[in-house]
């Protein structure tokens, strides 16, 4: 069941400063993220063994002054429809607003808990001003400085409280394959498609939204669970909030999947937003299979053209390219199942387990062939290495001074693994331990 935790409030209160303070507690979200601000809306945190995904609605508010009120109105309403829980972000240094009235008014009729964050509380004196915030209705005041940190310990203690602790066991153990993509990919079509082809449907199990219908699937010789996220329902309330709308439902949908089908319109190619969903993937280690979608309205193919595509494709979502690429048609039917049938590849290569006698005869000549460098006249000496029990597959290598292997030499390790093993459309994970 995914935790999704939702940032609200009207503008320049400090969401994406909390945003940013929050998701810290796993710094390379923030680092691997900086490079599309614009896209920069949701992460993945972790408190007291509580993992959980943030959503920052700040981004996704545009327009001027005088129409900001409708516009969080509605990112109000989609937050409730899908977040387990909500921040409500409010500024201390300026007081009640009318906007934050607004959305207070929303909130309390709300089904969904609601914790109340005074922001920019950088001082004794300003923890006694945000007492004003309690007249809003929602509870007790959490004060925060979301650019020190001060409080935030005592914002997340309370936040877990009201999320799940443990993953909610599934009546089925079948793998499960979500549709993901950004609006208007074919994400309909290529569903509406998949169940137009004569094939068994066993049952109808009710998703872990409300709202969800997973369908039981056989294919192959194979059971497993289409997860239904193509379509947006509610779409009176969602009109040009479609990108906002369409993360809430990928994260929830990534989260609660084995393997990501993730749809591109070969005719716009890799925008940002596709990025965005991709790293979320990767982030989530779940497995992924990229769908070139519209493929036979490409013009002008011609027998390198699908080669040169994967190039580019590879060349954009790198360091991670060990993912295979499908060129589909979902309207023509054009190869749609080729791409199930690579998507239950690519979740038993998730769910494979290498021996340690076997991964150790492999690994231990090539860390003979090139070991790793040597860094202040210290030379680390890899002892064994073993795949962890994990979900996703995750090595650790035991060696003497694991401070000292860097980043290039773990990229060389997995490497060697996926050259060795085969975990296409997985990520990987590698751990250096002491021995």
């Amino acid at each position: 069941m995914a935790n999704i935790v939702a940032i609200v409030g009207r503008p320049n209160v400090g969401k994406s400063t909390l945003f940013n303070r929050l998701t810290e507690t796993r710094q390379a979200i923030v680092d691997e993220m900086s490079g599309v601000t614009r896209d920069r809306h949701y992460g993945k945190a972790t408190w007291n063994g509580v993992e959980f995904s943030i959503i920052d609605t700040g981004g996704y508010v545009k327009g001027s002054e005088d129409i900001f009120e409708g516009e969080i109105r509605r990112q109000v309403e989609l937050a409730i429809d899908e977040a387990n829980v909500i921040l409500f972000v409010v500024d201390v240094t300026i007081g009640i607003s009318h906007l934050d009235e607004a959305v207070a008014a929303i909130l309390r009729k709300a089904k969904k808990h609601v914790i109340l964050v005074s922001n920019k509380v950088d001082n004794n004196e300003r923890i006694g001003l945000s007492a004003e915030f309690y007249s809003l209705g929602l509870g007790e005041v959490f004060s925060v400085s979301a650019v020190s940190g001060s409080g935030t310990g005592e914002l997340l203690d309370e936040l877990v409280k009201h999320l799940d602790k443990e993953k909610v066991i599934e009546e089925t153990d079948l793998p499960k394959i979500a549709i993901v993509g950004r609006p208007n990919v074919g994400k309909s079509s290529l569903l509406n498609s998949l169940l137009g082809i004569e094939r068994t449907i066993v049952t109808d199990i009710a998703g872990t939204t409300r709202d969800t219908i997973n369908t039981h699937y056989n294919q192959f010789g194979k059971d497993f669970i289409l997860v239904d996220t193509a379509g947006i329902r509610k779409k009176a309330k969602v009109h040009e909030d479609v990108e906002f709308y369409s993360v809430m439902r990928s994260v929830r949908a990534i989260e609660d999947c084995d393997v990501c089908l993730l749809m591109i319109d070969a005719q716009v190619g890799i925008e940002a937003q596709d990025m965005s969903i991709f790293r979320l993937v990767e982030k989530n280690r779940k497995g992924l299979v990229l769908v070139i979608n519209k493929w036979d309205l490409v013009e002008g193919k011609n027998t390198k053209t699908t080669k040169e595509y994967e190039e580019y494709v590879k060349k954009m979502i790198a360091p991670f390219t060990d993912v295979p690429v499908v060129f589909t048609s979902a309207t023509t039917k054009q190869r749609i199942l080729k791409a199930v049938e690579v998507a239950l590849q690519v979740n038993e290569n998730r769910i494979k387990k290498i021996s340690t006698s076997k991964l150790n005869e492999v690994m231990q000549t090539e860390i003979d062939n090139y070991p790793p460098p040597s860094i202040k006249g210290k030379y680390v000496k890899i002892k064994y290495a073993q795949q962890l029990h994990t979900h996703a597959p995750s090595f650790a290598f035991f060696c003497n001074l694991p401070q000292y292997v860097n980043e290039p030499y773990k990229r060389y390790l997995e490497n060697k693994i996926r050259e060795h093993f085969d975990f296409t459309g997985v990520p990987i994970q590698v751990f250096m331990r002491k021995k």
